[in-house]
């Protein structure tokens, strides 16, 4: 079973979490907290496997908590929940770590997915979440980012670049699929192959790239 802590300031909003992911068989959601201080101080005692982070939270924002969760519960894995209004906000969960980038508006299916993907150590972008940071993300000298870009995906088959600039639109990898007429299974493999051969963490960090060597 999956523990899950919900941590967001809005009642209703941890309420609605809450029944979407104990409409799962795997998941338990164990405790719910309204500041990042609060979250930090249940993921501790309640031994959880994953944490739902608001990033704007009273007490200790969840960025911020998002930062000290390794040294409050070293196993426990970060989801955050934003809009995304801000690009340091977005560079700044990045850079802290967090298991998944998640929109509030998320599909149900998409948050339970989500969820089990980063209680199996997996990250997990939503095709929206994506899209929402990789344009986020766009500001800046492109002239030096994306000639930086096209020579790290120079490494790349054909295959696998086509692979990645659909990353880069934010596709999910069932959409990947249908588009190059590949089985889903078989796109997991080439981005697991992507993430490799470019030295990224994470589907956003390939998707980013893919955005750069475009512009």
């Amino acid at each position: 079973m999956i523990r899950v802590l919900v941590a967001d300031d809005e009642p209703l909003i941890r309420a609605g979490i809450r029944m979407i992911l104990t409409s799962a068989d795997d998941i338990e959601v164990v405790g719910e907290a309204a500041d990042g201080r609060q979250a930090l101080d249940l993921a501790r005692s309640l031994a959880v496997d994953v944490v739902l982070l608001d990033i704007q939270m009273p007490v200790l924002d969840g960025l911020s908590a998002l930062a000290e969760l390794p040294r409050a519960a070293p196993a426990a894995r970060a989801l955050v929940l934003t809009t995304f209004g801000e690009r340091e906000n977005v560079l700044r969960a990045i850079a802290a770590g967090g298991a998944g980038f998640l929109l509030k508006d998320t599909a149900p299916a998409e948050l339970i997915q989500a969820v089990r993907a980063a209680a199996t150590g997996h990250a997990f972008l939503s095709p929206a979440a994506t899209r929402h940071i990789v344009d986020s993300l766009a500001a800046g000298p492109a002239a030096a980012r994306g000639e930086a870009a096209r020579r790290r995906l120079a490494v790349l088959t054909d295959r696998e670049r086509q692979v990645v600039d659909l990353l880069g639109e934010g596709l999910s990898n069932a959409d990947t699929g249908a588009r190059l007429h590949m089985s889903e299974a078989t796109v997991k493999t080439y981005v697991s192959r992507i993430l490799a051969k470019l030295h990224c963490d994470n589907r956003v960090q390939a998707a980013l790239l893919a955005r750069d060597a475009a512009l």
